[in-house]
């Protein structure tokens, strides 16, 4: 039996749903994209130019529910199914675009530069339990006009999993579109083996703006997937209460999820999020919060009780340092996550409120992910009736360490962790060097980046890749590209 967790009755979610529809119906969405707004009067809105405002129908409402599609797989840079997104299934990508990276030798938080997004697109490579790779990191070292798209040709020369990504301007997606495009050799092969998920944000309150706003119109006509990333703060710019919360994000996605449906109906969505409530001690948004996990899993089952597939940032801390903080908050996260059956979680690496990643917190969540993983398949029998036998044979030998039963179903049951994890008793752990969890990691990610390679692309796809993306920066002055020995 897989365990689950629930926060919201059937009773109370249709509750919210209904609330939600009324606010999106009666008071609007404020959009501030022409093309948008004629595409939503075009379907019956009431549309108000001078407020930017349209006024949403029930009809739109479901028309574009029933058209969104329940499930759908993202697939590798060679095309071999990579994530699957359905039903309760679980998978893990790190947090997204950090604007900081914790340095691994002073364990100051600094800009990135490219050198370092390739380490992490590579370590990301050699991360068992992590399913898929985020644009993680902004590098500093490019013009910020092309910052968007220069991840995601980071991310595709030299990992070969799939990403979750996002464009900053309208310009961008173009070039991002084009990348991948390469890739894959076609639109049908892309629209047939997603490569990628662009993450589209409305702001809060019951707000699109052009950019966000085009970009869920770009992405679905051209069947890119799009995850909506809502962001209430409870008790600033959403209700206190986590249902008042929960009304805002469901109205707010709902209001997204008709924009794409109603462009380009069965455009494939994540119904996602990255709600926090507000700590109006510090003024910050802690994503490491029990009410942050509790919204997140409560809007996830609104999502499911849709029939659509979900997605939130959790599993992530507000830590500024991999310290107790990081862990509690992250494996915590993580946990609630899977047993509500996000299915795709994202957040491992990340700390200080979204903003800075570790590379060497990424090789611990990598493990958290692998006990989550565990803890999701559940308990069941295997070959345990009838008892007698094995018992038998316990009393007879003394211990079952070299049972046929113990070697057939030892890795399966029991999940062993990697060196990050300390399972030494003390006077091992003080002959190997006494070493904190923050040295341990650091000599994992050692370890991993000297075993790991780039993506496997053709030579001539990455030569066309490296191209495209030269020519780009090349329109806002940079010759070539940077280096990163």
């Amino acid at each position: 039996m897989r365990p689950t967790v629930r926060f919201l009755s059937d009773e109370l979610i249709g509750r919210i749903l209904s609330e939600a529809r009324e606010l999106i119906c009666k008071l609007g969405v404020e959009i501030h994209n022409e093309n948008v707004l004629g595409l939503l009067g075009d379907h019956g809105a009431r549309i108000d130019s001078s407020k930017h405002r349209a006024f949403y129908t029930d009809d739109i409402i479901d028309q574009s529910l029933k058209a969104a599609p329940s499930s759908f797989c993202l697939y590798d840079s060679s095309g071999n199914q990579a994530v699957d997104l359905s039903g309760m299934n679980v998978n893990f990508t790190p947090g997204s675009a950090a604007i900081n990276i914790l340095d691994s030798d002073s364990l100051k938080s600094r800009r990135p530069t490219t050198a370092d997004y390739v380490k992490y697109a590579r370590l990301v490579g050699g991360m068992d339990h992590i399913g898929s790779q985020s644009t993680a990191l902004v590098a500093d070292d490019v013009p910020g006009r092309i910052s968007d798209s220069y991840r995601l040709y980071l991310s595709l020369m030299h990992c070969h999993k799939p990403v979750v990504t996002g464009a900053f301007t309208i310009d961008a997606f173009e070039i991002m579109k084009e990348l991948q495009l390469t890739v894959r050799g076609s639109g049908q092969a892309l629209k047939e083996k997603p490569l990628a998920v662009f993450s589209c944000c409305p702001t809060s309150p019951l707000k699109w703006c052009d950019v966000t706003s085009q970009n869920v119109v770009d992405c679905a006509k051209h069947s890119i997937p799009v995850e909506y990333i809502s962001m209430p703060l409870s008790g600033f710019m959403a209700p206190v209460t986590l249902v008042g919360s929960l009304v805002q994000h469901t109205a707010e996605t709902l209001s997204g999820l008709a924009i794409s449906q109603l462009t380009n109906p069965g455009t494939p969505v994540l119904y996602g999020g990255s709600p926090a409530v507000f700590d109006l001690r510090y003024e910050t948004t802690p994503m490491g919060a029990i009410g942050t996990m509790m919204i997140d899993c409560a809007y996830n089952e609104i999502g499911k009780h849709l029939g659509l597939p979900t997605q939130a940032y959790i599993a992530l801390s507000d830590a500024k340092l991999l310290d107790a903080q990081a862990g509690l908050e992250t494996s915590m996260g993580a946990t609630l996550a899977a047993l509500a059956g996000i299915n795709n979680i994202s957040g491992p690496g990340m700390l200080d409120f979204e903003s800075c990643f570790s590379l060497e917190k990424l090789v611990v969540d990598n493990e958290i992910c692998g006990m989550v993983h565990r803890m999701v398949k559940g308990i069941e029998p295997k070959e345990d009736f009838p008892a007698l036998p094995r018992f038998e044979e316990l009393l007879r030998d003394d211990h079952l360490l070299i049972s046929p039963h113990t070697l057939k179903y030892l890795n399966e049951e029991i999940y062993l962790p990697g060196p990050v994890i300390d399972r030494a008793n003390r006077s091992r752990w003080a002959e190997e060097g006494s070493l904190t969890i923050q040295q341990r990691a650091a000599q994992e990610v050692k370890r991993i980046l000297s075993e790991q390679t780039d993506s496997p692309l053709p030579q001539d796809v990455g030569d066309e890749l490296t191209r495209q993306m030269t020519a780009a920066a090349r329109t806002h002055e940079m010759e070539q590209l940077p280096e990163y020995a």
